[in-house]
């Protein structure tokens, strides 16, 4: 019978994550996640989740680590930079934009580097379990207890010296580690992103209201309300204005940057979204280029209801192909797609033009 490797000390593991393009790791107790359970049934009862489910679809469950993994005693918590070295001008053309952790799946990455850790935990005799983008566990609540940052007033983790755009994963385990300090507020008085968001959808600090949260209005089934498809502009998926603003990020954030697209093993990077290729494309094409997303019911309706509101604040009326889209989805079968495209046309001046 195979004898168990040694555990690895706390030096391998940083130098296995940075392997992986990993270069910030810390450890969370494994007890409860009181805080952030309490926040999130709080905000649940509100109704600030906007029938989101991920850690909302089960609060007692996704703030006990030891319901994922049984006997848990640590979280290795890890952060993995998305801001790109080059980032991509808007081509030609009605463009509907992207939020930069979407412009590829990081989370891929930050996954094969998490499980290659777990492997050498279990390879000593140790439960270890990934995850990353999973509602198995409230990702932010354990980066902070792990030393990774502090709770932004947008409600993003913070890191010192680095800012937000960080995707964050987490291990699992039953091996023991010291756990990390907590990092301390540093966002003092500022309050750029309580002001920069464009619904006002940060209603205190910490706080995110759902129900006007662009990036979750743009994943969320259904009509698109009203009253924020101005505001959603030019946005097809995810939106980044809350950390636009700043100051941690946007200064600290240029020296934590990584290359997309340099060879052809990685994945294409779209910033950038031509609105009237969507519109034309088929189901199987949509879901083959941005699969990744997240989608409601993996149906791209979403999509196209998305791109027909950046069409009417972007598009150009004159255009005969815009024209011609639009009066298409003027007579689609699916109700919200019509709708959308009513107003969208409406929005161009469009509506008694064929």
């Amino acid at each position: 019978m195979r004898q168990p490797e040694p555990p690895p000390s706390w030096d391998e593991i940083v130098d296995l994550g940075a392997r992986f393009g990993i270069p910030h790791l810390g450890v969370a107790p494994a007890g409860v996640l009181e805080r952030a359970r309490a926040a999130l049934h709080e905000r649940k009862a509100a109704g600030l989740h906007a029938g989101m489910n991920f850690t909302y679809r089960n609060p007692d469950r996704s703030t006990d680590p030891r319901r994922a993994v049984e006997g848990a005693r640590s979280i290795i918590v890890a952060a993995r930079p998305y801001r790109a070295t080059d980032e991509p001008g808007r081509p030609a053309g009605t463009q509907a934009r992207i939020g930069r952790y979407a412009w590829v799946d990081h989370y891929a990455p930050l996954r094969v580097g998490l499980r290659e850790i777990a492997r050498r935990l279990k390879r000593a005799g140790e439960r270890a379990v990934a995850f990353a983008d999973d509602n198995a566990v409230v990702d932010r609540e354990v980066a902070h207890l792990g030393g990774l940052g502090w709770f932004g007033k947008n409600a993003n983790i913070l890191l010192p010296g680095a800012g937000s755009y960080f995707v964050l994963g987490s291990i699992i385990t039953t091996a023991e580690y010291p756990a990390s300090r907590p990092v301390e507020d540093g966002c003092g008085t500022c309050r750029r992103c309580l002001d920069g968001c464009p619904t006002g959808a940060i209603v205190a600090p910490g706080v995110v209201d759902a129900n006007r949260c662009l990036a979750w209005l743009v994943q969320q089934p259904g009509t698109f309300p009203v009253e924020f498809r101005e505001a959603l502009d030019d946005r097809l998926y995810g939106c980044d204005d809350c950390q636009e603003v700043c100051p941690p990020t946007i200064r600290l954030g240029e020296r934590h940057r990584i290359a997309l697209g340099d060879d052809s093993s990685q994945p294409t990077v779209r910033a950038w979204v031509d609105v009237l290729d969507l519109l034309e494309s088929d189901d199987d094409e949509l879901l083959a280029r941005h699969g990744h997303w997240y989608i409601a019911g993996r149906n791209p309706a979403w999509l196209r209801r998305n791109a027909l509101i950046v069409l009417g604040n972007r598009g150009d009326a004159g255009d005969e192909r815009t024209r011609r889209v639009l009066h298409e989805y003027r007579a689609h079968t699916h109700p919200i797609l019509r709708e959308h495209a009513d107003w969208a046309a409406g929005r161009l001046g469009l509506l008694s033009v064929p």
